[in-house]
């Protein structure tokens, strides 16, 4: 079978003053999989995807050397427009923020603001977004209540739906299910692995259990390095490297 690179990360180096916190980074991640990134705090994992998404450009004294390729295209040449790459590219953090809002409104706020007024149109969204997300049928006799009264699962579940209403290519998610009990989290791997049939899908976590549950391809990253990468199925079987084994059976993290 082969396997399209949707994202190329290329000798990628991220520091902050002096701190080296990603040190020749080369990884791809394939369309329509899911793809692990994992390793202890502090080994780089979150400020990967913060380039990925061009967050990274928010933060003071960041400085980046290297490539990301997405469908081919650096997105860290000076020329791409960064606005435009967060439209395609979703993201989920580990506390969810809903909007103040209903449930509802959370859905469609975002369509909205990109200029889609029908009703039927808003409603057909928000119902396919809840739904993908694994939450219609929890929360479809009651769309007019406040996001803010649903529970911790529950509104991750939201602000996955609220992403999928923009219709990302590709959705990073950092530590998503680290705050939930055990059946959200399984609501949430069940909609991941009905989602990558149409998205690009990276979870970064440190809970091996989980990433070896769902995630296609794997990487380990240790102190900024990425010490190992593959399939998910090998790296966890045969890995080549001691401190990849080590981390996975828990050894330290």
């Amino acid at each position: 079978m082969t396997m399209n690179i949707k994202i190329a990360i290329k000798e990628l180096r991220v520091a902050f003053a002096q701190n080296e916190v990603l040190k020749s980074v080369s990884v791809d991640v394939y369309k329509n999989t899911i793809t692990g990134f994992m390793g202890p705090s502090g080994s780089g994992k979150s400020s990967l995807i913060s380039v990925i998404n061009r967050m990274i450009d928010f933060e003071e004294n960041a400085g980046i050397k290297g490539e990301v390729h997405i469908d081919g295209q650096n997105i860290l040449d000076g020329d791409h427009n960064a606005v435009e790459l967060r439209r395609r590219i979703g993201t989920v953090f580990a506390v969810p923020i809903p909007l103040p809002r209903s449930i509802y409104e959370n859905i469609a706020y975002g369509p909205r603001l990109r200029g889609i007024r029908d009703r039927i149109m808003l409603h057909y969204i928000v119902e396919d977004s809840l739904k993908k997300a694994f939450l219609w049928d929890e929360v479809k006799d009651r769309l007019s209540m406040s996001a803010l009264k649903l529970s911790g699962g529950q509104q991750q579940r939201l602000c996955l739906a609220r992403t999928l209403a923009l219709k990302p290519e590709i959705i990073l998610l950092d530590e998503p299910c680290s705050g939930l009990d055990p059946i959200s989290t399984a609501k949430i791997e069940d909609a991941l692995s009905e989602l990558k049939k149409d998205i690009t899908i990276i979870l970064v976590s440190n809970n091996t259990k989980q990433i070896a549950r769902i995630t296609d391809f794997s990487a380990f990253f240790y102190l900024g390095e990425l010490i190992e990468y593959g399939t998910t199925e090998r790296l966890f079987t045969t890995p080549t490297m001691k401190k990849t084994e080590d981390y996975i059976q828990g050894k330290f993290g």
